[in-house]
């Protein structure tokens, strides 16, 4: 069992679990949250990660990409488990997000299916299909979509009934942050990745401009607080979280790579926890 939690690599899950936070702080202060659908668009963003997580282990470990790495197990290139059972991992995680999803359209609207239709496709094909965008340098603008823009505001909305300003504006940190954990993951992973032929944005870019696109994102979610603090002045309290920003920004930008990049990755994902809990504080406040 231990094998199958490492595979849907836990430590990445705070990316699914922010937005709805923030999601359900905006409907706190725009009306009233509702909270058995919160729990369910937490249910759907978590599984629809661990499907995408199992996705790509499938994926890459078909096409051997993750043949050479320095990160976290995979449970295809390690010999862990059959492509195929990673395979209906990601399936039945994926069908436990469209069973509760279905549910939330049911009362929320059902256009709502749409959105979740394509939430389940940029899943499976980020590293999946004949053109996986993530193969492509496209997965920065995929994850700032998904795990920004349509998870923080489709959580708002399940509970409001209504897409909002706040909503959106509130959803531009959330993705940044998630950005930065993709950049920092494919910054570690440069080298393997240029071999296999896997064209990431970071492949692209080279990994000094990578350093940079890294910090730059950090900073502009900090940056962005200030406009949320403008209707929601409380907000303000995810700058208490600058502190945990600065250690892996320097990391990054003093060069670190490789395996110490593990470190820096675990670093993001606690920064990216703790601004989400203090930003979604500060909008319900």
């Amino acid at each position: 069992m231990n094998r199958w939690v490492a595979g849907a690599r836990p430590r990445t899950l705070p990316a699914s679990v922010i937005p709805v936070a923030v999601g359900t702080a905006v409907a706190v202060a725009q009306g009233e949250a509702i909270w058995w659908r919160a729990a369910a668009a937490l249910v759907v963003s978590v599984a629809i990660q661990v499907g995408t997580n199992y996705a790509n282990d499938y994926s890459d470990g078909k096409r051997g990409t993750d043949a050479v790495r320095v990160g976290p197990v995979r449970l295809v290139a390690s010999g862990l488990a059959s492509p195929e059972a990673v395979k209906r991992a990601a399936l039945l995680s994926f069908g436990l997000a469209a069973i509760v999803g279905l549910v939330l359209a049911s009362v929320a609207g059902w256009w709502l299916i749409a959105v979740g239709a394509a939430c389940l496709a940029a899943g499976w094909l980020y590293t999946g299909g004949p053109r996986p965008y993530g193969y492509a340098g496209l997965g920065e603008v995929f994850v700032f979509v998904f795990f920004g823009l349509v998870a923080t505001t489709g959580t708002a909305y399940v509970q409001l009934g209504r897409i909002t300003g706040l909503a959106l504006l509130a959803s531009v940190p959330v993705g940044l942050l998630a950005v930065a954990l993709l950049v920092v993951n494919n910054l570690r992973d440069i080298p393997g990745d240029t071999t296999a032929g896997k064209l990431t944005l970071a492949v692209k870019l080279g990994a000094p401009a990578t350093r940079i696109l890294y910090s730059g994102t950090i900073a502009t979610a900090f940056a962005a607080v200030a406009l949320i603090a403008v209707v929601r002045p409380w907000a303000l309290l995810a700058l208490a979280a600058v502190p945990l920003a600065v250690p892996p920004v320097r990391r990054v930008l003093a060069g670190e790579a490789g395996r110490g990049l593990v470190a820096v990755l675990q670093a993001t994902g606690r920064l990216q926890l703790a601004f989400g809990v203090l930003l979604a504080a500060g909008i319900a406040l």
